[in-house]
């Protein structure tokens, strides 16, 4: 299962770049979509190395995980099942704290106002943006 979800994620963001074209009708450059999610939503607290060094971090109550070391703390298995759940936030109790903005929300809310009336499939989309930022975590691992 665990080498499933990378090739899946690799197919997925092979197809979204297939559909993208320039106005010429060339084919866009592929992007590193994961890489761009934890760029834009990570790194400031977690760091460009996913070592938990971000700028942030001083303004911080507790310091981010080390992400690069996920796998190697969990038997040498990177727990995409549990980072899936920690990273989307859908099964958090209805009280208590959390660090962590709850990306899953806030991506629903992100692409709602990009889309707004166009027809798109929220689950999906955000499913996809998760699935390639764990595939870019997953990148980061120390092996």
């Amino acid at each position: 299962m665990r080498k499933i979800v990378p090739v899946l994620v690799t197919a997925l963001a092979a197809l979204l770049c297939s559909a993208a074209f320039s106005q010429t009708g060339a084919p866009a450059r592929p992007s590193d979509f994961g890489k761009r999610e934890f760029e834009s939503n990570c790194a400031s607290c977690h760091g460009n190395s996913g070592k938990g060094n971000g700028p942030l971090v001083e303004l911080l109550r507790r310091s981010p995980p080390d992400l690069t070391l996920l796998a190697q703390r969990n038997q040498g298995v990177f727990p995409i099942n549990r980072l899936y759940e920690v990273v989307e936030g859908g099964n958090l109790p209805a009280h208590g704290s959390r660090d962590m903005p709850v990306w899953g929300r806030a991506y629903r809310m992100e692409d709602a106002q990009y889309y707004m009336d166009a027809p798109y499939n929220p689950d999906v989309l955000v499913r996809s943006r998760l699935l390639a930022l764990l595939e870019y975590i997953n990148r980061l691992q120390v092996r």
